[in-house]
C-alpha cells in the first residue's frame, strides 16, 4: 500500500466529493467534526436536547449548502459558523416565547458530564455550577463569544471567522460578556490556588477570562436521541 493511499483525504477534499455525488464523503465530514459542534451547542444554549436539535439543523444545512462553500475558510470555521447560526436562532425563540423563569437547577445538571459530576471534587462541580447559571444571564450573542474564546480556546480571529463578524466585534461582545460575569464570578478566583482556571486562558488578559470546561469538553450526549461520534477540529 502506497503512503498516498493511506492518507485520508483533507476535509475540503471530502466536501468536494459530497458536491460530486459521493454518498458517504458528508459522513466522514460529521464524524470529524460532531464532537467539538456539540460541545460548542451545549455550552452555547445550555440544554441537551436544544443542543442536539440545533447540531441537527446545522448539519442538514451544511448538508445542503455545500456546494456554496468557496474553500475561504477551513472547512470546521465553515461548520462552527452553522452550528453557532443555528444555536443562536434557537436562543432567541426560546427566549420570545420565555413565560416563567427557567428551571436553572436541572439545565445545570445537564451541562455537566455525567462522569465529571460523580468524580469532581465538589468545589470544580460548585465552580461549573455557578459559571453556568452566570453564562445564562448573559444575551446570546455574547454568551457565544465567550463559549469560543474563553471555554473552547479559540483565538479572537478564528472566534471571529465562525461568527462571521469582525474581530472588534468579537472583542467588544467578550468584554461586555466578561463585564456581566465579573460581579457573579470574582469570589471564585480565591478559592484555589491557581484562581480556579480564571487566568488560564491564550486569549485573554490575565484575570479577565471566564474559566474554561474542564474534563472531558468534547464528550457528546448519552441519549439516543442527541448526536454521537467521534473527531474534533482539524
Amino acid at each position: 500500500m502506497t503512503s498516498e493511499a493511506s492518507e485520508e483525504p483533507s476535509d475540503k477534499e471530502l466536501l468536494a466529493r459530497h458536491v460530486a455525488g459521493d454518498p458517504d464523503a458528508f459522513g466522514e465530514i460529521v464524524r470529524r467534526h460532531r464532537d467539538r459542534l456539540w460541545a460548542v451547542a451545549l455550552r452555547t444554549l445550555g440544554d441537551r436536547e436544544e443542543a442536539a436539535d440545533a447540531v441537527q439543523d446545522a448539519l442538514v444545512s451544511a448538508f445542503r449548502a455545500a456546494h456554496t462553500f468557496r474553500g475561504q475558510s477551513a472547512v470546521t470555521t465553515w461548520l462552527h459558523r452553522i452550528t453557532v447560526n443555528a444555536c443562536l436562532d434557537r436562543a432567541r425563540k426560546a427566549a420570545s416565547r420565555r413565560t416563567s423563569p427557567v428551571d436553572d437547577t436541572e439545565r445545570l445538571e445537564q451541562l455537566l458530564e455525567p462522569h465529571e459530576s460523580a468524580e469532581a471534587p465538589a468545589e470544580r462541580q460548585d465552580l461549573h455550577r455557578e459559571l453556568f447559571a452566570a453564562l445564562a444571564k448573559l444575551p446570546a450573542d455574547q454568551r457565544a463569544a465567550l463559549v469560543l474564546v474563553d471555554m473552547q480556546g479559540y483565538p479572537v480571529a478564528e472566534a471571529a471567522r465562525v461568527l462571521d463578524v469582525p474581530t472588534g466585534t468579537v472583542k467588544s461582545r467578550c468584554a461586555r460578556g466578561r463585564a456581566r460575569l465579573l460581579p457573579l464570578l470574582t469570589h471564585l478566583r480565591g478559592d484555589t490556588g491557581d484562581n480556579g482556571g480564571l487566568d488560564r486562558g491564550r486569549n485573554r488578559t490575565p484575570g479577565t477570562s471566564v474559566p474554561p470546561a474542564s474534563g472531558p469538553r468534547d464528550a457528546g450526549p448519552s441519549d439516543p436521541a442527541a448526536v454521537k461520534g467521534g473527531g474534533g477540529r482539524t
